[in-house]
């Protein structure tokens, strides 16, 4: 595998700088309490992050990774939203609305600092892509019943990327986040 062929792969496309707006794109999201955010500048800029990949009605993968996810937040305490942000954007944003999305926030009774966020179909997409959120078989890709169960652990101020199990044993991921900090 080619150098190039590896960063297509850990973070979505070639070229450009891990660091700034011109490589993940600023697209303009909301969250799941309605506030309009940009993806790049309020969401990535400076900041350690947890992203995975989701949406309400999943009834595969998606609600064991939450309540992953959920264990992972009070684990990690008040660092979220301080130190740590966590973001999990649906696959389906025709049809995951911010209020939507608050309502599945509210079932798994998340805490601060983990934001729910959709958007314009055509962005959510060139986000998960430049994350590496994807499958190279187009028929595959194309089910999001058939998404993966990944986070996407990453620090701008550094350009340190990984991608971890959402289903590792949340001291496991405790420590892989630590060591991207």
């Amino acid at each position: 595998m080619d150098g190039k062929r590896k960063l297509v792969g850990a973070l979505g496309r070639p070229g450009g700088n891990p660091r700034d707006a011109a490589y993940f794109g600023n697209a303009r999201l909301l969250t799941h309490e309605g506030k309009g955010v940009r993806f790049y500048d309020d969401l990535l800029s400076g900041k350690l992050v947890v992203i995975n990949m989701m949406y309400t009605t999943c009834t595969g993968i998606c609600p064991a990774n939450t309540a992953a996810l959920k264990a992972l937040q009070q684990a990690l305490g008040a660092r979220v939203g301080r130190d740590i942000f966590m973001y999990s954007l649906s696959l389906r944003p025709a049809f995951d609305t911010p209020a939507a999305l608050r309502d599945y926030a509210r079932r798994y009774d998340t805490g601060p600092g983990w934001t729910f966020l959709t958007g314009k179909p055509m962005d959510v997409d060139a986000i998960r892509r430049r994350l590496g959120f994807y499958d190279s078989n187009p028929a595959v890709d194309a089910d999001p019943a058939r998404h993966t169960g990944m986070l996407r652990i990453g620090n701008l101020r550094a350009s340190r990327w990984c991608m971890a199990p959402a289903l590792a044993s949340t001291r496991q991921l405790v420590a892989t986040i630590e060591g991207a900090a």
